[in-house]
């Protein structure tokens, strides 16, 4: 079994070319423009931050945590979208000062400018993210959730090859839905092509 690699953001290579977008780690300027769209109707209706404060968003997108990456997705120089990969411990005993678990799991998450929507960016986003997690960190397994009626975002999923793990029944809060199902996907290092 290997173990994750303890590669620090800083230390990968960038830009990353994912289909058609360029995968950068965010700029000031990539946060402002971001901050545009996130906060819109379209945008929030999927995510579980209703609305975020912009000096809050910024600081913690632009921190330098070594167990959160946040990239910025451009497409000919412009923003469509952001992503990012947070890495945690996956469950696992301790014996004999094994910690192979330690650090192998990653939550990936992504956003689209509603004005570039529809495109295939979220698709060429989460594959991105996927390359960097098992192909650069080594992590073991990722995970993604989203509720179960933002159909656009499990389609995503399922087309980068993660499978439905989960399908909990009014498990989510939604703040105009109300109790509404939701979707835990996951894919392993060696499902990964």
């Amino acid at each position: 079994m290997g173990r994750v690699r303890r590669v620090k953001v800083a230390d990968l290579a960038w830009p990353r070319q994912a289909g058609p977008l360029s995968l950068r780690p965010p700029t000031p300027d990539d946060i402002a423009q971001a901050l545009t769209w996130r906060n819109s109707p379209e945008v929030t209706r999927w995510l579980l931050l209703t609305a975020v404060d912009p000096q809050t968003y910024t600081r913690s997108w632009l921190e330098d945590d070594p167990d959160s990456l946040g990239v910025a997705a451009h497409v000919d120089g412009q923003l469509v979208g952001t992503g990012s990969l947070s890495i945690g411990d996956a469950m696992g005993q301790v014996h004999a000062g094994q910690d192979i678990w330690s650090r192998a799991q990653g939550s990936l998450g992504y956003t689209i400018d509603p004005a570039h929507a529809g495109r295939g960016h979220g698709t060429h986003l989460a594959r991105g993210l996927l390359s960097i997690a098992f192909d650069d960190l080594g992590l073991h397994r990722v995970t993604a959730g989203c509720f179960a009626d933002n159909t656009p975002s499990w389609r995503v999923m399922e087309r980068i090859g993660m499978r439905r793990e989960q399908h909990g029944v009014k498990d989510s809060w939604h703040a105009e839905l109300r109790w509404v199902d939701g979707y835990t996907y996951g894919i392993l290092r060696e499902e990964w092509t």
